[in-house]
């Protein structure tokens, strides 16, 4: 039996992961943490790694599934570890894993920093948007990173910093889907020199854009299917009426269509089966294989 450690006052068995994402879908962590510091964290991992525990860390849960039947291991959540610092002259900014998009591009506007207007409407944390390789309405994280600070599970005591060309960044991918790091801060080199009330109107329009079409006010992870450029996911499904299609309670959104929502009842199995029956009915009318955003986590896998 692992015995929880007194110094990490943080960690805890059972917890329900269902409200730890936007979904509000997700069975039970094994343990649960959610470290305040960076060395919190390392002295996390190497616990989990002593006790030879799996290991699982998200943000705001934002684009991610958790399957019904919960986590195994250790779950970390970063989501606590928020701060930034920034040089409005020189045009950078690093931010902590766990600090929001939206608060993050509302402080690069407050000082004329431009690039980051497009993440406001973002609601996941700069860990994972690092790892997913975030975007929207034109822009992503691609495009202004330089640098990223990472702890490997097997050597915690060693963070490592990688620059953004180390991370293979793809359209919604980057390296990180694949290897097992995790994402302590990162460093942006944003346009500087702008009229700060400019910048905070862009960004403020873009937010307005997203909240008017969007469906902000029910669960959801954001954008469930990568669009099939030049083609878009959304209008894909639209076009064969899928607005409205639910299986129990989750609901492809008669709002947007490549949004899939939790009408309050709604289970991770639920959801898994509503991606599933849309991506038949698309390939089935269209011959396009629609790629889910979402990172999919749990000890089972209903939507394999």
């Amino acid at each position: 039996m692992v015995a929880s450690p007194s110094h990490h006052p943080s960690l805890r068995q059972g917890v329900g992961l269902d409200e730890f994402t936007t979904w509000k879908v997700g069975g039970t962590a094994e343990w649960f943490a959610e470290p305040t510091h960076q060395d919190d964290i390392r002295a996390l991992v190497g616990w989990s790694g002593h006790h030879r525990l799996p290991l699982h860390c998200i943000g705001a849960g934002s684009n991610l599934l958790i399957a019904d039947g919960g986590l195994d291991g250790l779950t970390l959540c970063n989501r606590r570890l928020q701060g930034s610092r920034l040089d409005a002259t020189g045009g950078w900014i690093e931010a902590e894993t766990g600090e929001p998009l939206p608060t993050l591009a509302r402080k690069a506007a407050r000082v004329g920093l431009g690039g980051l207007e497009w993440a406001v409407g973002i609601p996941g944390t700069v860990g994972g948007a690092v790892v997913m390789n975030a975007g929207a309405q034109g822009g992503c994280i691609a495009e202004w990173l330089h640098s990223v600070q990472l702890l490997d599970p097997t050597n915690p005591d060693q963070p490592v910093t990688w620059s953004a060309s180390d991370l293979a960044f793809g359209y919604r991918q980057s390296r990180l889907q694949q290897e097992p790091l995790i994402v302590l801060s990162a460093r942006f080199r944003l346009d500087h020199g702008h009229d700060p009330a400019a910048v905070t109107a862009r960004t403020s329009a873009n937010l307005h854009s997203r909240t008017s079409t969007q469906p902000y006010q029910q669960p959801s992870c954001g954008s469930v299917f990568r669009n099939p450029e030049p083609q878009k996911a959304g209008q894909l499904i639209e076009a064969l009426g899928l607005k409205g299609l639910q299986i129990g309670g989750a609901q492809v959104s008669p709002i947007h269509a490549n949004f899939i929502v939790n009408t309050g009842r709604a289970t991770a199995a639920d959801i898994a089966a509503l991606i599933a029956e849309v991506q038949q009915r698309v390939e089935a009318a269209h011959g396009i294989t629609l790629h889910p955003e979402v990172k999919r986590l749990g000890r089972d896998h209903p939507w394999i």
